[in-house]
């Protein structure tokens, strides 16, 4: 097989030191890569490929159809070649992630309370009150612990540094229904299964306590009024695009998936549709979004909620996770926010990094953007999934102008960001061994403690030269190795 020195100067910061040496944290999996046969990496996926079908571990692509017209499920790519971190570096980045998060759930409260960030004059007061994401029904409202976003998937990526070394920043931040970790937890199966040579060799912290951790997270959010609390996890059917991921979590959690005409409200309670009669539910896991959670005060026609829940959830009879609400702080026109608000907040400087960012209601930095549509990554504030945006470099002449009009038309609709040269990660595709761009989500866990398991899951760029990880945009999943110590283990025999 291919040795990584090969491809150096396609994959710097992730692999190789600015001597050009491979970094120590991947020169046992390099030398054991390059023992093995030619074809056993095709091999592997093969089985890869088979297993997950048998689990039946898909994703549906809507607007995308099979030959008959119908509409197709897929499965998202899995590649064989781990992304590996060292200790150091995880330490790091998780302190960042917990300084974050603790400040975005002390912003969400304060919106719907105190406003005082307002009062400061640190976030304009129309970027709250005119944000789609803002729930004027969360006014007032207290929840559990001051805990909105229980769940955060924190999209994280390494580029250079002005000093020309590789940094993590932070992309976005996901706070309402974020997705991917059961891909996460059952590429480490896969990998366990395949390469356990490679596990003895490597001091790989473990992550299969996700499960366990999320559980703890969800009945540490539980109302006062219960000692031992019923928790669900809401799903909005089996034809929505992440219905294996939640029934895998209520699986691996034993607890139960319901969809909305699985419970009903009474005095302000909510209950849960049994064989053996009606059973309280104290914590909801919610995968539907807000404005499908109750019909009587959010989308009339929705019928993947529980009408009257938001009036049990005001009057703290039921938590829901993460809380109605707090998409507020996931938007990007909030996003370059952030580091000020955790300077307000915890008194603290950010330790993970932004990505510079230029916000299109700006004339100054409109008129950058459409003078650099070419060079720039311009996205819809409340776009997801990698629709809604422009990677300029990548895009045609025409794309660019359609782009263009699109931004005059609404500029607080867009913002702007440099074409980072993001890392690459080696990655087993059709012709061999070659580099694509990669990210990383960790998932935050935020309850009487914020903590997490070490890594999260590694997105990539299957396409050549593309930035794009989303896979509803063609790309694939890695399992991520949080190496457990510094220190290199022996090789493998």
């Amino acid at each position: 097989m291919q040795r990584f020195d090969e491809m150096y100067t396609a994959m710097p910061y992730e692999f190789f030191s600015k001597g050009k040496q491979i970094r120590n944290h991947y020169k046992i999996y390099d030398e054991w890569l390059a023992r093995q046969p030619g074809d056993m990496m095709a091999k592997r996926r093969e089985e890869a490929e088979l297993i997950f079908r048998r689990v039946g571990i898909t994703f549906a692509v809507y607007g995308a159809k099979d030959e008959d017209g119908s509409g197709t499920e897929r499965l998202i790519p899995f590649d064989l070649i781990p992304r590996i971190i060292p200790a150091h570096e995880w330490a790091s980045m998780e302190r960042g992630l917990v300084q974050r998060v603790t400040a975005l759930n002390r912003f969400i409260h304060d919106v719907y309370h105190g406003q005082e960030i307002i009062k400061a004059g640190l976030v304009p007061a129309e970027q709250i009150t005119h944000n789609a994401q803002f729930r004027p029904e969360m006014v007032g409202v207290n929840v559990p612990g001051n805990i909105y976003s229980h769940i955060s998937g924190v999209d994280i990526v390494r580029a250079p540094n002005a000093q020309g070394e590789g940094e993590y920043y932070v992309l976005e931040d996901n706070l309402r229904v974020p997705s991917g970790v059961s891909y996460m937890l059952e590429n480490r199966k896969m990998m366990m299964r395949l390469f356990p040579e490679l596990f003895n060799a490597h001091r790989v912290a473990p992550i299969a306590h996700y499960p366990d951790l999320l559980l703890e997270t969800l009945r540490d959010s539980s109302p006062a009024t219960t000692a031992e609390p019923t928790v669900v996890l809401l799903t909005p059917g089996m034809y929505n695009s992440a219905y294996f991921e939640h029934a895998f979590l209520a699986q691996q959690m034993g607890i139960e998936l319901v969809e909305g005409q699985d419970l009903f409200v009474k005095d302000n309670f909510v209950y849960m549709r049994t064989t053996r009669g009606p059973r309280r539910v104290d914590v909801i896991y919610r995968r539907v979004d807000d404005d499908f959670l109750d019909p009587k005060v959010f989308r009339a026609d929705s019928t993947l909620g529980c009408a009257g829940l938001l009036e049990a959830y005001r009057a703290g009879h039921v938590t829901i996770c993460n809380a109605v609400g707090t998409g507020v702080a996931d938007d990007k026109s909030i996003y370059p926010y952030v580091p000020k608000m955790i300077e307000f907040y915890l008194g603290e400087k950010p330790i993970l990094k932004n990505v510079p960012t230029y916000m299109c209601r700006n004339k100054d930095d409109l008129a950058y953007t459409l003078a650099n549509l070419k060079d720039l990554v311009v996205k819809e504030v409340h776009g997801a999934g990698g629709y809604g945006m422009l990677v300029g470099p990548a895009a045609t002449s025409a794309e660019i102008e359609d782009f263009r009009k699109a931004v005059l038309a609404n500029p607080s609709g867009y913002i702007a960001q440099p074409t980072l040269s993001l890392s690459s990660c080696p990655t087993f595709v059709e012709s061999g061994i070659a580099p694509r761009h990669i990210d990383l989500r960790p998932y935050v866990l935020s309850g009487k403690t914020v903590q997490m398991v070490p890594g999260g899951l590694t997105r990539v760029a299957l396409k050549e030269g593309s930035l794009v990880v989303n896979s509803s945009q063609g790309g694939g999943t890695k399992d991520t190795w949080i190496l457990e110590s510094d220190v290199t283990s022996p090789k493998p025999s």
